[in-house]
């Protein structure tokens, strides 16, 4: 747990999988890319699933929601899932039940960000995994993850996003949104057209959820552009833009993909920053 401020912040767990390095690192070399993120035989990096969970007085609210359990044995091994733990029972070592969550923040929907929010019910039906909740979702991304085309169709599973509109339980916005006080969605496009940040706020404190802008330590570089980014140059303008404010404002900085560190403050160079992890 990080106390920011009034403000709690409980990075969870999802498990990890494993993704193809050379798709997480685009252009950049393996030679370089492998001295920060090892793969195995099959060229594939470990990346952690966290969400984060945000208290802030009687508000409970969750950033994204990992890759949940709804998978086939083809995908187990593609993918190499290890749900350990699951994100709900990250929840409950953290003292919460999914009841108690009163605001779902997607950063955007591609599976590995949504599928946890969804569940079977004892008949067998998708319901939403966290009943009481709102899902603050961005409207252009609702449509792009509706009406996929040929690239972005292996990014998103519908039947993770359906028992939600038919819940009645989603907030469609557009840009930049205040969800509740101190906490923020920044639309930032880059890795997709609607992608977006969370910023939280406290006094005079302030932390970043960088999502999949800078999804492991190792993106903090500028150049380190994911292959799966559809705008890699506003990948790198924001980037640029956000490190910088906190570098020199010293943010705490969540990474919802980094195998080793959930959240730190950032030190050195821009162009080369490091990560401080955070202890409590």
């Amino acid at each position: 747990m990080i106390r920011l401020g009034d403000v709690r912040l409980h990075p969870l767990l999802d498990g990890t999988f494993r993704l193809d390095g050379g798709a997480m690192f685009g252009i950049v070399p393996r030679v370089l890319w492998e001295q920060l993120a090892p793969p195995d035989d099959r060229n594939r990096i470990r990346l952690a699933l966290r969400p984060l969970l945000i208290v802030a007085g009687d508000r409970r609210i969750l950033v994204d929601a990992g890759a949940g359990d709804r998978w086939g044995e083809k995908e187990r091994a593609i993918y190499a899932f290890d749900r350990r733990p699951t994100l709900l029972e990250s929840l409950a070592d953290a003292g919460f039940a999914p009841d108690d969550i009163d605001t779902v923040v997607f950063t955007h929907l591609h599976w590995d960000h949504v599928g946890g929010a969804v569940v079977h019910d004892a008949a067998g039906a998708l319901v939403p995994a966290f009943p009481r909740a709102t899902h603050v979702i961005q409207a252009g991304e609702w449509e792009a993850a509706t009406r996929p085309n040929e690239r972005t169709r292996g990014s998103y599973r519908t039947e993770d996003l359906l028992p939600l509109e038919r819940s009645g339980r989603v907030r469609f916005v557009e840009g930049d949104v205040e969800v509740a006080p101190g906490v923020e969605m920044i639309r930032t496009g880059g890795h997709i057209r609607d992608h977006c940040v969370v910023r939280i706020r406290s006094g005079d404190r302030n932390a970043i959820y960088f999502a999949d802008l800078i999804p492991t330590c190792a993106h903090l570089r500028p150049s380190f552009a994911m292959g799966y980014d559809l705008f890699p140059l506003d990948v790198l303008a924001w980037r640029k833009r956000l490190v910088g404010d906190a570098l020199r404002e010293g943010w705490i900085c969540c990474f919802e993909h980094d195998p080793g560190i959930a959240a730190g403050t950032l030190a050195g160079d821009p162009d080369r920053p490091v990560v401080v992890p955070l202890t409590d």
